[in-house]
């Protein structure tokens, strides 16, 4: 390859996020010797993305919507598939792989929904719309396309118990000046406007992917990196209980236990 080709290759390849060379690695034109041993996992998510490194309380905050999100029990498609898959025979990469990727629109996107649907309301808001009037007619809107809200209610708590501690994080937040609380004031107009009128029945509570919105809205993180930074969350997750899945010294191939399957389609009966 000719030095004019080797340039046209370095160009093709040409990224902000890293440089790297002989001896040299910079990530963010942050020399990684110097990053290594003195900025957290956390402040590095951020660097990557952003570009520059995280004041301490912006590092507090985003670590905590992503401690929140880690793991909601084998129930969870994407903690499920995985630990079929780990006893496939496909390798623990694999494995998490395989949850990973079924973190899409229905498991999964319900943080960048929401916080597309927090925006749209704080942007409105911002345009001179009186607030009630526009978080009742942006939730019309949403429900006119779908029963589901991003972000509020759940199955299986009553209240989610990640939902309070998080929103804590952010109202001190703004009182502190670190985020402006407009997506946490639209979040909060969404679920008063859901409950209105609802003495006596069941509530219909933010929940985590509402309440991680409001935080990577706070930020100012984009609504696709709300889904990817949830990726990065449940990620962990699901490398535990794939990983445990694999010292269990079986095959799990069913989402049914032995027990319950069928005499003619018990566990040692191959599937295809």
């Amino acid at each position: 390859m000719t030095g004019e080709q080797d340039g046209l290759v370095a160009q093709w390849w040409a990224t902000a996020v890293s440089r790297v060379e002989p001896g040299v690695i910079e990530l963010r034109e942050h020399p990684i010797q110097d990053l290594i041993g003195t900025t957290t996992f956390v402040e590095m998510i951020w660097l990557l993305l952003r570009g520059e490194l995280p004041g301490p309380q912006q590092a507090r905050l985003l670590e905590a919507a992503l401690v929140a999100g880690v793991d909601h029990g084998p129930q969870a498609p994407s903690i499920a598939a995985a630990r079929m898959a780990a006893t496939c025979g496909v390798g623990l990469n694999s494995a998490v792989a395989t949850g990973v990727n079924l973190l899409g629109d229905v498991h999964g996107g319900a943080g960048q929904q929401c916080v597309e649907l927090l925006t749209e309301i704080t942007v409105r808001h911002g345009q001179g719309a009186a607030f009630d009037e526009t978080v009742a007619e942006v939730v019309r809107e949403w429900r006119s396309r779908s029963r589901y809200l991003p972000g509020f209610g759940h199955r299986i708590h009553p209240v989610d118990p990640r939902r309070d501690p998080l929103l804590a994080l952010v109202d001190r937040a703004v009182a502190d000046g670190l985020v402006d609380g407009a997506h946490l004031r639209a979040a909060r107009g969404v679920e008063t406007y859901l409950n209105r009128g609802r003495a006596g029945k069941k509530p219909v509570p933010m929940n985590i992917d509402g309440a991680t919105a409001v935080i990577y809205a706070e930020l100012g993180f984009a609504a696709p990196l709300a889904r990817g930074l949830f990726v990065l969350s449940r990620s962990v997750g699901i490398l535990a209980h794939a990983w445990e899945e694999t010292g269990q010294g079986r095959r799990n191939k069913s989402p049914m236990p032995p027990s319950m399957i069928p005499v003619h389609l018990d566990a040692s009966t191959p599937r295809r």
